[in-house]
């Protein structure tokens, strides 16, 4: 609380100091770490600026991107089976987005595809690109509804606070099974229902004690982490059989 209440001041005092003609926007973090331990449960950061001007703040926090693979099961002689996949690239690992009105009044249509602001404006290529338009938007779908049933993309749009016509703050929430890896936060400011000034800030996301060193072993190591996988299921199983035995 005491460093955000600091850089507030330093943000304030730099705009009433700024002459007509300066930086639009100015933001910051309360802290550029998310950092995953023993018991994690999720996490909360605070994003706080300023306006030089009237206008509409949206913020988009975008995870780390990487391939998804997408399942379609179906019943075969009464079983689930996968019966098709479809994988998709560059497919950000968490998807936030807040602003200070709804969207659709902030920005206009054309402008939150420019910008892939709103889930439905992200660009998921699918990586085969012979499969039937209407196909892959079913495959996308399903990989949007997925994320957002983990908490890792919000199903709706967060709120952009003004504390009054130039100070504005929102919180970030990441949940309890968030990936680790870099994250791009994007600042936008809109006048008019199109953007006219925008700020990136990145943050990391990562482990440590324990779980880094598990996850540094199934990452690195995999071959490893298998075996050692397999040798404590064995033990384990083992043991609760020594324990039936004896009751």
């Amino acid at each position: 609380m005491k460093r955000v209440l600091q850089v507030m001041a330093v943000v304030f005092g730099t705009l009433s100091a700024a002459p007509a003609v300066g930086e639009d926007l100015v933001v910051d973090l309360s802290g550029t770490m998310v950092p995953i331990t023993t018991g994690f449960v999720g996490s909360d950061l605070l994003l706080f600026g300023a306006t030089e001007g009237a206008g509409d703040v949206v913020v988009v926090v975008r995870g780390t991107q990487g391939d998804e693979r997408v399942r379609h099961k179906g019943k075969t002689a009464g079983i689930w089976i996968n019966r098709d996949e479809m994988i998709f690239n560059g497919v950000p690992g968490f998807y936030s987005v807040a602003a200070s009105r709804p969207l659709d009044e902030v920005l206009i249509a054309a402008e939150q595809f420019d910008n892939q602001i709103g889930s439905a404006n992200l660009r998921l290529t699918a990586r085969d690109p012979a499969r039937a338009r209407i196909e892959v938007e079913a495959f996308r779908e399903a990989l949007i509804r997925n994320k957002q049933r983990r908490g890792l993309y919000r199903t709706n749009v967060g709120k952009v606070l003004f504390i009054d016509n130039r100070l504005f703050r929102t919180s970030i929430h990441f949940p309890a099974n968030v990936p680790v890896g870099t994250y791009v936060v994007d600042i936008y400011l809109a006048q008019g229902g199109r953007v006219i000034s925008n700020k990136t800030t990145l943050l990391e996301v990562r482990k440590f004690g324990f779980e880094a060193r598990v996850f540094d072993l199934a990452h690195r190591h995999s071959l490893i982490y298998g075996l050692l996988a397999i040798l404590i299921a064995v033990v384990a199983g083992w043991f609760a059989g020594v324990v039936a035995r004896e009751r």
